[in-house]
Parts: structure tokens; sequence; C-alpha cells
């Protein structure tokens, strides 16, 4: 056989570099997902630089030209007949941005129910309040929360930036494992067929709404969502999120219609329970720290309309998180 390698060398690089490029995608990002389209064309552009590379072997070729093929046929050898079912590293990042949200969405209607059955508690709680303002000791399990929201709002709006120092991060960590089991402890109850879920889920809305109303009524509104919104607008989520979980083991138990058996269904849903639990677990993080050195600062250190200023934003952009990232763009 007979070739111009000059002008077969020509013809054949664009293909080479395009291999190359395509490569290095994958090599840049394990967790890189192909379309079929991609992997025909990986698949192609390989064969086509083997049969190139075939074609070479056979003329005295500049030695940097033949080793530059030779790698780059190693490398698609690689990718090609690749075996692995998962990447080596566990990309942080790509899971929490995409594999989270995703899931979330997936179980819409599950979080539809859990917010559904908390928010149901609020108004109840609510309800309550206004008409036993004397049972308030008995409906709130914290002692700070017994008294009048005027006085407390005095007591805290007095207290010191140095009666503070050195208490914030013990109680940031409090407050993280706190919440953490407190959501752990929501999602397994759904293995009481969802019942616990929603007598936690139920139970947490009274309180909320309870206290909410006691300082509404109290002419506290400012101070109410200056001291509930930038810790409240991720922590309140990501126990609705955990509800939303404890609701899918419940789903897995009681099977409506499906013929799979139970260890099929809490297979199914195990990789997805996980994902959620994990997701909560980095939003109470977040909140942790807001609570500890955000939220409890009040007037005059910062005001309150920072406060709430910062809160509306968070939960903006935690609603557009939740809804919108990890959704596939139109391939180009």
């Amino acid at each position: 056989m007979i070739i111009d390698l000059k002008k077969f060398t020509e013809a054949e690089r664009p293909f080479w570099v395009e291999l190359d490029s395509l490569l290095n995608k994958i090599e840049d990002d394990p967790a890189k997902r192909l379309t079929l389209e991609q992997l025909r064309r990986l698949h192609y552009l390989y064969e086509r630089a083997s049969a190139g590379l075939g074609k070479l072997n056979t003329f005295a070729v500049a030695p940097e030209t033949r080793g530059y093929l030779e790698a780059l046929v190693a490398r698609a050898y690689a990718e090609v007949h690749e075996t692995r079912d998962q990447p080596h590293r566990f990309a942080w990042l790509r899971w929490f941005s995409q594999t989270f949200p995703q899931t979330f969405r997936r179980h819409i209607r599950a979080f539809i129910l859990s917010c559904s059955i908390f928010f149901g508690g609020a108004l109840i709680g609510a309800i309550l309040i206004a008409a036993f303002p004397e049972n308030k000791s008995i409906m709130l399990p914290f002692a700070h929360l017994h008294g009048s929201p005027s006085e407390r709002v005095a007591q805290e709006e007095s207290a010191t930036h140095a009666t503070r120092a050195g208490a914030e991060a013990q109680f940031s960590a409090t407050l993280m494992t706190h919440n953490t089991r407190v959501s752990i402890f929501t999602l397994s109850l759904g293995m009481t067929w969802g019942i616990g879920s929603v007598i936690t889920l139920f139970y947490n809305g009274i309180i909320l709404g309870a206290v909410a109303l006691d300082y509404i009524l109290d002419g506290q509104i400012v101070f109410l969502l200056g001291w509930l919104l930038p810790h409240g607008v991720v922590e309140i989520p990501a126990i609705l999120i955990a509800g939303q979980g404890g609701f899918l083991i419940a789903s897995a138990l009681i099977g409506w219609g499906r013929r799979a058996t139970l260890h099929e269904r809490l297979r199914e849903i195990s990789n997805d329970l996980l994902t959620l639990i994990g997701g909560v677990a980095c939003l109470l993080v977040w909140a942790g720290i807001i609570e500890a050195f955000l939220s409890q600062r009040h007037e005059p250190q910062i005001p309150y309309a920072a406060k709430i200023a910062f809160g509306v934003v968070e939960f903006a952009l935690l609603a557009l998180f939740l809804t919108h990232s990890g959704r596939p763009t139109e391939q180009k």
C-alpha cells in the first residue's frame, strides 16, 4: 500500500485532536456521563486513530508523531474498555449541586405531604396559643419561651458581644448535631409506616406556629423575622426534606399496588434516602453556623432589616437551587 504521509497526517490530525479533547474532558471529570452520540463518536475516533497508527507503523515516520498517536490510542483504549461502574473519587460538589436537587424533585409529592403536615401543625399551634394563651407553658417545651416576648426581646437586645464571646462556636456545633439527630430521627420514623414522621412534623409545626403568633400578638414581628429568617429558611426546609425521606420509607413499606417484594422496594429507594439525608446534613451545618453567629445577634449589633434581607435572599437562592440545579442542558 502506498500513501502520501504528509497528506495523510494532515487529513487525520483534526480527528486526533478531537479525540484528544474528548478524552481530556472525560479524564478531568471522572463522573462525567457521555450521551449515546458522544459514545459513538468516541468509538469511531478511537477506531480511526488505531487504523491510522497501524498504517504509520509500516513507514518511517517522525518519532514524535508516532509517539503522540500511540499515547492517544492507549488512552482511548483505556476509556473504551473501562469496566468500572463508578468513578474512583466521590465527586462531592457534583453530588450536592446535581444529584441532591434531582432526587428532591423526583420525590416532590412526598415533600408536599411533609409541608402540608408541618404547616397544618403550625396553623393549629397558632389557633391554640390565641385561644389559650394561659397554657403557653404546656404547649412550648422551652422555658425561655414561657415568659413575655417583649421581656425576652429587651433582654436579648441588652446583651453585649462580650457576653456571647467564646460561646458561638460551641452553640453552633450543638445546633448542628442536635438538628441532624432530629432530622435523622424524623426520617427513620418512616419505618413506623410514616406515623412517627407525621407526629414529629406536626408537633414541630405546632411549636413554630405557637411561638410565631405569640410574638406577633405582642408586637414583636420585626424581632421575630430577624431572629428566625436567617437560619429558619434553611433549617425548616431541611427538616421537611427529612420528613420527605420518612414518607419514602413508608411508601416502600406499604407498597401500594406494587408487585415488587419489600426487599426490592427498599433497595430501590436506598440511594435516594442516603442522598436526601446527606443533603439535609449539609443544609443543617449551614443553618447551625448562621443561627449561632447571625440569628442570635440582635440590634444594635446587627440591624433587623439586614438580617431579614439576608433571610429573604437566602430563601430565594435555596428555592432556585432545589428547583433548577441539576436540570439537563440542551446539547449544543
